[in-house]
């Protein structure tokens, strides 16, 4: 069976004051379409996962709001992660709870606040990763075509002479790269064999459970040592005595980095992390005059390239702004220019 993991416990508050700790970006509809971030995540994975497959790992602050929000999964599926731990043990405790359910599984694990245009491209190049990891002992990562120098990204090197014989999309890894600088981002844009490591993984339940052991035995150990209680009332009352025992490190140093089967498929679907509000204004739709205006009462007038998103059907004017960003939400406004965006955490952490 196809399993599909969702990680749900980032803070997300890059889109304040719209999103806040208290309400971070997987939960709200950023891109003004009805659905959040979150659900937009498990929408484009109908048709490969059966919501009773569908595992969703977040904070315990948060699981009311993932039911909340994804009534269609079963609540036994909302694991609660008692302290922020990083992906691997995340990762970790989701694969082993797969593992109890579903000894033979196939497992993709997607963060739970990015955006994809082309759902159909994207669903063909899940299947192909997914039957690809099913019939080998590959971990798969995506990597997504880059159309610019971004130095926001980590990059993967694929080796492009190394192609699998089962999917001729697929290519060894070469090596995994930080997030560069300006200058070594625009070096790697320049060659067809680096991509964006979009953080979407690939892999069967055995290959990542013999990954961790192998690599992360500390992880393994307390892990492994809860199988008889997942899927049981004690579930819980273990995971939170032995969670904050695990180190605090993601899965790409604790395991793709020192895994030797590791394989990338470079994708084009219209990826993006939207990690700033320059990135959700670029890819939402926009006016003649280039404004994103994601609320419906919204009149400009001598406004252009700038990115507008008030709270519910508030009559908003603006008049005379080129470049900014307009926001409000339960009694915060944000007026800034986009291309300032940066000091934004600065302002809304005082």
């Amino acid at each position: 069976m196809n399993h599909l993991v969702i990680m749900a416990g980032g803070l997300g508050s890059r889109f304040w004051p719209m999103s806040t700790p208290d309400n971070p970006k997987q939960f709200i509809d950023v891109l003004g379409v009805g659905r959040s971030l979150m659900q937009l995540t498990y929408d484009r994975f109908k048709g490969i996962c059966d919501p009773e497959n569908v595992w969703i790992v977040t904070s315990a602050d948060y699981v009311a709001k993932v039911h909340e929000q994804l009534p269609e999964v079963p609540v036994g599926n909302i694991l609660s992660e008692p302290c922020r731990r990083n992906t691997a043990p995340c990762i970790a405790y989701v694969s082993y709870r797969i593992k109890a359910k579903d000894p033979k599984g196939n497992i993709v694990v997607t963060p739970s606040d990015h955006v994809v245009v082309n759902i159909q491209e994207f669903q063909r190049v899940i299947n192909g990763a997914m039957q690809f990891a099913g019939e080998t002992d590959a971990i798969v990562t995506l990597g997504m075509k880059p159309t610019r120098p971004e130095t926001g990204y980590g990059y993967i090197q694929a080796d492009l002479a190394a192609q699998s014989m089962r999917n001729k999309e697929i290519y060894q890894v070469e090596s995994f790269r930080e997030k560069p600088d300006l200058a070594t981002a625009e070096e790697y844009v320049k060659h067809n064999y680096y991509y964006w490591n979009a953080g979407i993984f690939i892999w069967n339940v055995s290959t990542i459970v013999n990954a961790f052991r192998m690599y992360q035995p500390a992880l393994n150990r307390i892990f492994e040592s809860m199988m008889d209680v997942y899927g049981t009332d004690q579930e819980q009352a273990a995971i939170n005595e032995h969670y904050g025992e695990c180190e605090n490190i993601s899965v790409d140093y604790a395991i793709l980095e020192k895994a030797e089967e590791i394989f990338v498929f470079p994708a084009d679907f219209g990826w993006s992390d939207l990690g700033t509000w320059g990135s959700l204004q670029t890819l939402s739709k926009k006016d003649a005059n280039n404004n994103s205006l994601i609320s419906d009462n919204i009149k400009t007038f001598e406004t252009t390239n700038c990115i507008i998103n008030v709270e519910g059907n508030k009559q908003v004017v603006v008049q005379g702004l080129d470049g900014y960003i307009v926001a409000q939400r339960d009694g915060r406004l944000l007026i800034c220019k986009l291309s300032e965006e940066q000091r934004i955490k600065e302002f809304s952490a005082e």
